[in-house]
């Protein structure tokens, strides 16, 4: 039997994150949690920093025309494909990290960045403080609004968790809806994800790197606990 995967994640990650899976040969349910939008913000003086710090594609994505006065700073992206994103804009980067927030951090202050900025999303992990000097929000993730009855499209499947935040409201729109987690198995990008989404679920893995090709690699993993 093909393996379900749920989709979770907002646009535009959703359908690359869908259309990498089905390339990969698994069925999948998409469901949006979330949905992403532009925030207003003034960019900074570019020299007031030494480097950019990207924590997701999305930054990019959403930061709109301003982006473009700050392409002077080299950039640190959390992974492969924030760097490219950021390439794509007219970036050069730095470092690219393998790991989450803290561990860019940690690449930054190993390379001597001590005056930071940082784009990122509404919700957020990294606060300024150590080599990040300015933190500033240039999108959010606005919660959608989720029919209780298409929650049982997830039953036998393994959901993909992207986010800790997703992770928690999945967790409260099934125990809202009375659908037992045992019935559902779950994927995250990091152990800290997947803890965000609680216990009691059919089976649970994290990726050993924070990408898709990896999440399908856990995914694959605890395919025979889903007990279907």
């Amino acid at each position: 039997m093909t393996q379900r995967l749920a989709v979770l994640r907002p646009e535009p990650g959703h359908a690359a994150t869908r259309a990498r899976a089905e390339a990969a040969g698994f069925e999948t349910v998409s469901l949006p949690l979330f949905a992403v939008q532009a925030l207003a913000w003034e960019v900074p003086p570019a020299a007031a920093f030494d480097a950019l710090i990207l924590t997701s594609a999305n930054a990019v994505r959403f930061a709109g025309a301003e982006l473009a006065g700050l392409t002077s700073l080299p950039v640190l992206a959390v992974g492969p494909h924030t760097a490219a994103a950021a390439q794509a804009a007219g970036f050069d980067v730095m470092a690219t990290g393998r790991g989450d927030g803290a561990e860019i951090a940690a690449v930054a202050e190993a390379h001597g960045v001590s005056r930071a900025l940082h784009l990122t999303g509404r919700d957020r992990t990294l606060s300024a403080g150590g080599p990040i000097a300015r933190v500033i929000a240039v999108y959010e993730s606005a919660a959608m609004a989720v029919d209780p009855a298409r929650l049982t499209d997830l039953i036998g499947s393994t959901v993909l968790l992207h986010s800790a935040r997703a992770a928690r409201r999945l967790a409260e729109l099934l125990d809202a809806a009375a659908i037992d987690r045992a019935r559902i198995a779950i994927t995250a990008f990091s152990p800290a994800i997947a803890a965000a989404a609680g216990r009691g679920w059919a089976a649970c893995a994290s990726a050993a790197t924070p990408d898709d090709a990896a999440l399908f690699v856990a995914a694959r993993s605890i395919a025979g606990q889903q007990g279907r």
